[in-house]
């Protein structure tokens, strides 16, 4: 057996594997897509083969199309054939992890219904693919709530509660980095268990500008009296508008300032013609997730993000 990265001229063996688990998963439709942007490439592509060449397992990696190593797992296929499915299912992902640029391990992200625990056959898909996460050093586990407003929800009016502004790369940095202290954003955390905070809101402002998001549509948020309370950055993906990211600085919480801001990034894509505004926040953000409800978002799923362990700085 060969476990390696792909190349150009392995396309159609990597189109013609069959996902039929009840779980998010590469269709052919959407690797080529996703080729063409640079969100998949060949070398994020990894496929294990017998000795005559025969597919036995592919996994398929996401990355930002100016990005330089894979960020997240979209998809684990192994052959019917396979005795022990999972054994090689984990081996390629270690492979893989120990070829790719050093750093965190790259997420693995199921898309889920939302009481997808209640479905006989997407648990044990789920399980499945845990455990195959596990084995290669994906121990941690993250569930985030996802929502979507559609034009049949009321578009927010402007409270006049907060005053938004265009600001520099500078000025984001720095409220990134107040908005850090206390968050109950995973992500965030996890980033100042490995990072200085000022580093951290660096990495955080580099990620934002390679998203498809047109940076122009990013606010600081202030009181009418001029007092810093937060920002909010309408932003964008491969599936078209999202939310992005809002904070409140610590000293202005507990003021429903969260409502204003999502209201803004809500008006923002509206005013653009969005069909729909994606979002997401973690299964423990409850203020967030109530935020939502108030706005007129709805909960249509769940990801299940399965991460290496966060490494303190």
């Amino acid at each position: 057996m060969r476990i390696r990265p792909t190349v150009e001229s392995d396309l159609d063996k990597v189109l013609s594997c069959t996902v039929t688990a009840p779980v998010s998963w590469a269709d052919p439709d959407r690797y080529r897509r996703f080729l063409a942007d640079g969100s998949y490439r060949p070398a994020h592509t990894w496929i294990a083969e017998d000795e005559e060449g025969r597919l036995l397992a592919r996994a398929v990696w996401w990355t930002f199309p100016a990005g330089d190593r894979p960020l997240a797992l979209d998809c684990i296929w192994v052959d019917d054939s396979v005795a022990d499915p999972a054994a090689l299912a984990a081996e390629l992902l270690t492979t893989a992890h120990a070829a790719f640029p050093a750093g965190e391990l790259p997420e693995y992200h199921l898309f889920l219904p939302p009481a997808w625990r209640d479905d006989p056959a997407v648990l044990a898909a789920v399980e499945w693919r845990r455990d195959v996460a596990a084995r290669a050093g994906l121990t941690e586990e993250l569930e985030r709530l996802r929502y979507e407003w559609t034009p049949g929800a009321p578009v927010p009016a402007d409270s006049g509660r907060l005053v938004f502004s265009e600001a520099s790369d500078e000025e984001f940095v720095e409220v990134f980095r107040q908005v850090a202290v206390g968050s109950l954003d995973d992500d965030t955390r996890r980033g100042l268990l490995r990072l200085d905070p000022q580093v951290q809101a660096e990495e955080t402002l580099a990620d934002y500008l390679r998203m498809p998001g047109d940076r122009s549509w990013w606010r600081l948020a202030r009181t009418p009296e001029g007092v810093p309370a937060g920002f909010a950055l309408p932003s964008a993906n491969n599936g078209g508008p999202v939310v992005g990211y809002l904070g409140v600085v610590p000293e202005m919480r507990g003021r429903g300032l969260v409502d204003e801001l999502l209201a803004e990034i809500t008006r923002s894509h509206a005013a653009r013609g969005a069909a729909r505004i994606g979002a997401d926040t973690d299964f423990g953000n409850t203020p967030m997730a109530a935020s939502f409800d108030r706005a007129g978002y709805r909960n249509f799923g769940v990801r299940l993000v399965l991460s290496g362990p966060a490494s303190a700085v």
